[in-house]
Order: C-alpha cells, then structure tokens, then sequence
C-alpha cells in the first residue's frame, strides 16, 4: 500500500489554522544549508537538487534496485528552518539577505545512510550539480513543539507567530529556540499569495519543567 503522508500523518502535516502542541519524532532528511533572500534562482536550484533526489529514491523500483523494506510512498513536501542572522536581529525592516536556513525534504524510514550516499552519487552522474556535494542526509528530532497551519503570503507569518506566542503563554509553554520550522503545502510558482498554505512550528517547553 501507498504510504500517503496526507493521510497517514494528518496531525503534523495538515493542522488547523489554529495553534496546537504536538510531538515531534525523529525522521530522516536530505538537507541543504545557506544563507540569503530566498526570491533567487541559487535558493529554486536548491529546491530542485532535493526533489531531485527524492524522486531518485521513489524511483528506484524502475531501476530494479529494492531496497531492504521499500514500500511506495508520496514525495514529502519541502520543509526549511529559518532563523536570522545575528547583527540583523534589531533590525526594524527584515533584511532577507541576513536569512540562514535548512531546507530539507523528509525520507521513508527504508533510506539508509549508505542509500542515500548512493543515491547521491546515482543523481550526480544523471543530473549533475555543484550543490550535490553540499548535500547532507541526516536524522532530525524537533520534540514538542507549537504549531499551525498559516493561510496567506509568507509575508504575513508574524500574524500567526504571534497567534502561537500567545497560545504557549497560555498553555504554560516557552519557545526555546529562534529558529522555527516552515512545511511548504503549496508551489508559491503556482498558487496565489492569499491561497498559499505553510505550516508553522517552533520549539516549546513546559515553563513548569524548566523551573
């Protein structure tokens, strides 16, 4: 059967626009790092290095290469963490060039270190790229977290942060981290800024387990 993560993981893929506390386990990524205004042609061929590889790995059965407990799954949707660089912090104007982000696409369980190596390597000689050899695959755990499904142009993320930092101060939560987590359920190429849908998510402890 299909794993479908629309349907099998509802609860962190597609919350309601409204906060919640969940629980974050540890999956398994490709991951790129960089730097800078995410409206560039560097930032989409980023993009296009980690679907590249994604659906190197959902391909693999037309390779007749089955990994050890590959199953059939839906691509996973582009995720970033963001966070800002520190003597832009006090600016009163975002200044997009100061950005430092993750960008990453989840993996199926199946993917192994080894597998993804050779996945690597598989895509370098079919589509080569520079940003293939900055590639990393790694495991992340984010924990408990806040977060929310944030309707609108990315320009308008504050309104729903704010609506998350009063829902933590609420429910005796503190957000432990700067950065947060964004999960891109829409192409911004191809849907209209008021229609675009990104789920957002940071880091939070109970305030009464960290007294």
């Amino acid at each position: 059967m299909k794993f479908e993560w629309k349907k099998a993981a509802k609860e962190l893929y597609l919350p309601k626009n409204k906060p919640q506390l969940v629980t974050v386990p540890s999956f398994k990524f490709f991951m790129l790092d960089g730097r800078g205004d995410p409206n560039t042609k560097a930032f989409a061929e980023a993009i296009g290095v980690l679907y590249s590889l994604s659906y190197a790995v959902k391909m693999l059965p037309k390779k007749n290469i089955i990994p050890e407990g590959y199953f059939d799954f839906a691509v996973f949707p582009l995720e970033g963490i963001w966070d800002l660089a520190e003597e832009a912090r006090n600016m009163e104007v975002l200044d997009k060039n100061s950005l430092i982000y993750t960008i990453m696409i989840r993996q199926p369980d199946f993917v192994t270190d080894k597998l993804a190596h050779e996945v690597i390597n598989s895509v370098k000689l079919k589509k080569p790229h520079p940003l293939l050899d900055d590639v990393r695959f790694d495991r992340l755990e984010e924990g408990a977290c806040v977060q929310m499904l944030h309707l609108g142009p990315y320009s308008t993320e504050s309104e729903s942060f704010k609506i998350m930092e009063d829902y933590s101060k609420q429910n005796n939560l503190r957000r432990i981290a700067k950065t947060h987590r964004e999960i891109y359920l829409s192409d911004a190429r191809k849907t209209q800024q008021e229609k675009l849908k990104t789920v957002l998510r940071f880091k939070v402890e109970s305030v009464e387990s960290s007294m």
